[in-house]
């Protein structure tokens, strides 16, 4: 095959080839770096799990919680001390629970309040209660936040609480405990998902290219892209108050580090190739940059999009989550196509050591692997049509297993003290063993809408509590378990009953209430964002291959892909690893992830595909894209799944979940849908995949009689 020496190459790449501007473009980072490493460590202050930032503000239950934060003793933490010996309690035991109630008590007393708003109610339901089984007493503990956020005070609670009898079970819990709980799990989570993404990320780099050096390159760009992505995540939380919980602030590690890497495989595949053509090392780039970079942008634009379609969202983690990885994915785009690049030209051809490719005027292509793989395809494609499909159709399958909603006190992969100890208080106190309800009533009506409550099925108890700021608090204990669909149905009826009293303005809420309204909010949101996701990734893939045909292929395949990936995960899930339920977030992040980040690599595929069906025709087209596309892809296909599986090793079951599904789900995408299915897609279908560009028509048809391009000239990809 021809190529252009040195001086032939030099005029076409203009000035982007200078010798300064490597150096400029390094600078403009080094300027850069400095005003953003600084605020990407404050992200960490901005981020936040409250209910009433998380919940749409039109949630009930969002009111409520917003309601009691404003009310004297609304900032106080409730913690539930559960004794219990199976031989029955002794008279040791009943006053060392008294004694420890005394101690605590005196250690955490209530902080000012405004006077008389404390009503004796709240202090009757402090005292210590024992169990009509005699087995076992408990008593509840309100601790300000004054104290401490809850993960800082359950611990020094449950120390306190270790001098009792032998044989004498104490088990800490109540929604102060969860949250303690909850919190610990996430503590240090950002630098542990950082330090694992960037040691799996070094070792896939290295047993890629299997450079000493090659792979620090890559690793430090996509850093300098995660550290920007920090400060620019901080700066939008503080200039347009989006919300970011510890989730999102581990996802945005995670795509940051995935994709760039992604975008870095790619663009080092093109300059490699660019390097055997183009001895001045400066071109050799700008003529990668030029083959890979509109692949790459339109990548970042198909995730940027769908993650944009997330701000439609009514759940605030979720609308809040696609501003901060769409700045996550620009953020990769701009690191890897500029600082990348630059740092790779001053390093020169060197970096690639010991396998350094050499300028030739001829270079052998080899077919190689995946030259052998489109062999085959284009032999057997009806064969690799359907078996590809019926692979993905079996592992869709698994859908038919426990997609149920996972409840609060499944999230742990080892049930905490705060989870079992809700066990043990529902086996001897059935009436408080549900997660309690919170209602607010205007006082004047509180003693009709408290005697309503009680007359609902599935209440066991309500207690009235305490009168302040113009509102009564009731506390309601439902029958079933936390999380249950009866104790669902429980709190969709407490509230009808509580509405239906005229002027008492009532409205219900509480830990149970609060997943309630995000289960219900998150599949109002599925059924918004998951069309418009859709079709504003058709919508891109339409403008980049100029066509109707091969958009709509594409398509199908990442859904049917992503159909298999849920289906397998499920089966995972249920039967493997004994999970009790999917979480309500999975799904709609999945499919995100999934469809955005899946039809990335049919990006990769179908733009290459295109490019060399203008001087090669359809099938020849694609099954030359596989060959040059085939290796690079699959590496980027193995780093991205990988860096996804890293949360699949943090001790919460929902990321778990979201970790495992997408790895799976890529790989899926990566070495079969686009390395088999859609090139037989497109071998079996032909020209018509085009349709209705001119690539479509035959070449007999074309404007002037033209023709597909010989193979020793140069492809034209604006035709």
């Amino acid at each position: 095959m021809a190529v252009d020496a040195a001086p032939s190459g030099e005029a076409p790449a203009g000035r982007l080839a200078g010798r300064w501007v490597p150096w400029v473009v390094i600078g403009l980072w080094l300027v850069l770096a400095a005003g953003m490493v600084p605020l990407s460590g404050k992200l960490s202050s901005v981020t936040t799990d409250s209910a009433v930032d998380t919940l749409p503000a039109s949630a009930e239950s969002t009111k409520v919680a917003a309601l009691d934060d404003s009310l004297p003793g609304g900032d106080n933490n409730t913690f539930v001390f559960v004794y219990h010996r199976a031989g029955g309690m002794t008279a040791a035991d009943r006053a060392t629970v008294e004694r420890h109630y005394d101690t605590l008590a005196k250690r955490y007393p209530p902080k000012a309040t405004a006077a008389g708003d404390e009503g004796e109610a709240d202090d009757e339901g402090s005292s210590v209660s024992p169990s009509a089984d005699r087995k076992a007493m408990m008593f509840t503990l309100e601790v300000s936040t004054a104290y401490g956020a809850p993960e800082e005070i359950v611990g020094p609670l449950r120390d306190a609480a270790k001098d009792r009898p032998s044989g004498l079970e104490l088990d800490v819990t109540g929604p102060g405990a969860i949250d303690g709980d909850m919190d610990a799990v996430f503590d240090g989570i950002d630098v542990q998902v950082l330090l694992t993404t960037i040691v799996v990320v070094t070792l896939l780099l290295i047993l890629t290219y299997r450079s000493p050096v090659l792979w620090i390159i890559p690793l430090l760009a996509v850093g300098a892209a995660a550290l920007t992505a920090m400060g620019t995540v901080y700066l939008l939380v503080k200039g347009f108050g989006i919300v970011v919980n510890d989730q999102n602030s581990a996802l945005l590690t995670i795509l940051v580090f995935g994709v760039g890497t992604d975008y870095a495989l790619l663009l080092i595949a093109r300059y490699r190739e660019a390097l055997h053509h183009h001895e001045n090392v400066r071109v050799a780039m700008v003529h990668a940059l030029r083959g890979a970079a509109p692949a790459i942008v339109a990548s970042a634009a198909t995730v940027v999009a769908g993650l944009l379609c997330l701000l439609v969202a009514d759940l605030n983690s979720t609308s809040g989550l696609g501003p901060i990885g769409a700045a996550g994915i620009l953020c990769a785009l701009v690191a890897m196509l500029t600082l990348f690049p630059a740092v790779l030209v001053v390093l020169g051809r060197r970096i690639f050591w010991p396998a350094i490719p050499r300028f030739s005027t001829a270079v052998e292509e080899k077919p190689g692997l995946w030259g052998r793989l489109g062999a085959a395809i284009s032999r057997r494609r009806w064969l690799a049509t359907f078996g590809s499909l019926g692979v993905l159709g079996v592992l869709a399958l698994g859908l038919a297993g426990n997609t149920g909603a996972l409840r609060e006190q499944d999230q742990f992969l080892s049930a905490p003290e705060s989870v079992t100890g809700f066990t043990v208080l529902r086996q001897h106190f059935p009436e408080l063993g549900g997660q309690p309800m919170t209602v607010f009533t205007r006082p004047a009506h509180q003693e009709r809408v408290l005697d309503v409550v009680k007359a609902t099925r599935g209440v066991a108890l309500a207690v009235p509590e305490q009168t302040s700021g113009g509102w009564a608090d009731i506390s309601v204990f439902p029958k079933d378990a936390p999380d249950t669909a009866a104790e669902y149905d429980t709190i969709k009826r407490v509230r009808t009953a509580v509405h239906a009293v005229r002027g008492a303005e009532a409205i219900v809420g509480g830990p149970s209430a609060e997943n309630l309204d995000t289960e219900v909010t998150t599949e109002r949101d599925e059924k918004l964002v998951i069309p418009l996701v859709l079709a504003v990734v058709l919508i891109v893939l339409g403008l980049l291959l100029r066509a109707i045909v091969a958009p709509l292929v594409l398509m199908a395949t990442v859904i049917v892909s992503f159909a298999a990936a849920f289906g397998g995960s499920v089966f995972v899930f249920d039967t493997l690893l004994g999970f009790k339920g999917v979480d309500h977030a999975v799904p709609l992040l999945a499919f995100l992830f999934l469809v955005a980040l899946g039809v990335d690599y049919n990006i990769f595929l179908a733009s290459r595909a295109r490019e060399e069906t203008v001087r090669l025709g359809t099938e020849k087209g694609m099954l030359k894209a596989l060959s040059a596309t085939g290796g690079v892809i699959t590496s980027a296909g193995l780093v991205l799944a990988a860096t996804f599986a890293v949360l699949a090793t943090l001790p919460l079951v929902m990321l778990i979940e979201v970790g495992f599904l997408v790895a799976f789900g890529v790989l899926l995408d990566a070495l079969l849908v686009r390395s088999v299915l859609v090139p037989a897609l497109t071998v079996l279908i032909g020209r018509r995949m085009w349709w209705p560009s001119r690539l479509s028509r035959p070449a007999a048809e074309l404007p002037d009689g033209q023709q597909p391009l010989a193979d020793d000239e140069e492809p034209a990809l604006q035709r």
